[in-house]
């Protein structure tokens, strides 16, 4: 009978591959992640759309550069190579995003 109490799968354990919970480490990847994200997706939006306001400039640049540097300091501390690879696709995004952004006006709109 004691097969039966399963307890619930961890969605995340994918990322502790090594066996050790990491949930800081594992909070910064998926941040990163969908920041890098965020950032590409409005500087594709700011690229190929004429009329965007100067704000949509101005969030493409601050995530894609937030994106930059909190992703260097999350490569620098985590743990395994899954939490890596989604950091460097998060930081990658991101500076394309910031590019993009920086492009079209960055800070100044």
């Amino acid at each position: 009978m004691s097969d039966t109490a399963r307890s619930r799968p961890n969605p995340l354990r994918i990322l502790n591959s090594d066996g050790r919970p990491h949930p800081v480490e594992n909070v910064l990847a998926i941040g990163i992640l969908l920041i890098g994200l965020a950032s590409f997706v409005i500087g594709m939006f700011v690229r190929n759309s004429p009329s965007t306001g100067a704000a949509w400039h101005i969030v493409a640049t601050a995530t894609g550069l937030v994106s930059l540097l909190v992703g260097l300091y999350a490569q620098m501390v985590s743990a395994t190579r899954e939490q890596r690879v989604l950091i460097v696709a998060g930081i990658i995004a991101g500076f394309v995003g910031l590019a993009l952004g920086l492009a079209n006006g960055g800070f100044a709109g």
